[in-house]
């Protein structure tokens, strides 16, 4: 678990800020205490940031990770200690649809990041958000830091490149890099009503049958964000110790899920039995199975999450009714 005191006065940027991530993580930051300052492109006003009052308790820099100058600036001028590189084109069909935009803020944002840490002799740390897709479709799972990268979908390309550039980085100018590879977030404050858990619960909440677009049989990794957030800030810490410097670690929790089990899972905690998912069957380019193994997190971090399945979506159903009470 991380330390509160750990952050208490460290100067901290975090990219992606009012993201679903960024924006547990900056809660997390200033409840231990951390000066936090947000580096975010667009104003979300419904974003976590703003609906937890965290917002109300950080400095905000609006700027693009394509620009390196906006990045080296939030550096210097802010005298940052360290660094959560979390922004990123996160949809994978947005990046289908618009590959040349994921490449420029996923591979050359990082990049940019990377420069202006190496560039910034302050800094003691930097985690970067990498991803389960960078290990690609493999016929053995789980996966372990030790297999491969590998992608073909302009998203997966995307997070192995970065994921690359920050192993580069570290084994040439020695930047201290952690890399996190997490399986699929989800959990309160997650507006992008394209995924599976906040559009199923649209859907219940209205009384609509749920739409799965795959057949429903995909597994994946469900890893509750408030785990992910508390993952991130020790793997974070960690960086004191030089021999965690360089590594990548997995964090999820190591259970494969189908999507009709999750859907199946929230219709029982609505209470409207009475609804049937309709599986439209239309997914494309999509890898079938995926979730991690999360041993090395837990022998070399002490790292293990602490929320499962039933627990999580029953804390996330909760807030949705909330939030879309308050909206109507």
């Amino acid at each position: 678990m991380p330390s509160q005191s750990y952050w208490k006065n460290r100067n901290v940027l975090v990219t992606g800020a009012n993201g679903f991530l960024g924006s547990w993580v900056c809660k997390r930051l200033v409840e231990g205490g951390a000066n936090v300052v947000c580096f975010i492109r667009d104003t979300l006003p419904r974003s976590f940031l703003n609906s937890s009052g965290t917002v109300n308790h950080v400095v905000i820099a609006y700027g693009t990770l394509e620009d390196y100058g906006s990045v080296e600036r939030v550096l210097n001028e802010f005298e940052v200690d360290f660094c959560f590189h979390l922004a990123a084109q996160a949809i994978v069909g947005a990046a289908e649809r618009f590959p040349l935009s994921t490449y420029d803020s996923n591979i050359r944002g990082a990049w940019n990041v990377l420069e202006a840490a190496r560039r910034h002799s302050r800094l003691q740390g930097l985690v970067l958000a990498s991803s389960d897709k960078v290990y690609g479709s493999k016929e053995k799972l789980p996966y372990t830091e030790q297999d491969s990268l590998g992608g073909l979908n302009p998203y997966d390309v995307s997070k192995v490149c970065a994921d690359l550039l920050a192993q580069s980085y570290f084994h040439t100018y020695q930047v201290p890099i952690g890399i996190a590879r997490c399986g699929n977030f989800y959990g309160p404050g997650d507006l992008n009503f394209n995924r599976v858990v906040p559009e199923t619960i649209r859907y219940l909440i209205r009384d609509v049958n749920p739409v799965i677009r795959s057949d429903g049989t995909y597994l994946r990794d469900y890893f509750y964000v408030e785990d992910a957030a508390g993952a991130f800030l020790t793997l974070g810490e960690s960086l004191s110790k030089q021999d965690i410097k360089g590594q990548a670690f997995n964090f999820g929790t190591g259970v494969p899920t189908a999507v009709l089990d999750v859907v199946g899972q929230l219709i029982e905690l609505s209470g409207k039995r009475h609804l049937r998912p309709v599986i439209l069957n239309q997914a494309t380019h999509e890898i079938k199975a995926q979730y991690l193994s999360c041993r090395k997190a837990q022998d070399l971090l002490g790292w293990k999450h602490s929320t499962d399945l039933k627990t999580g979506l029953g804390k996330s159903y909760s807030w949705y009714r909330e939030f879309f009470a308050a909206a109507s």
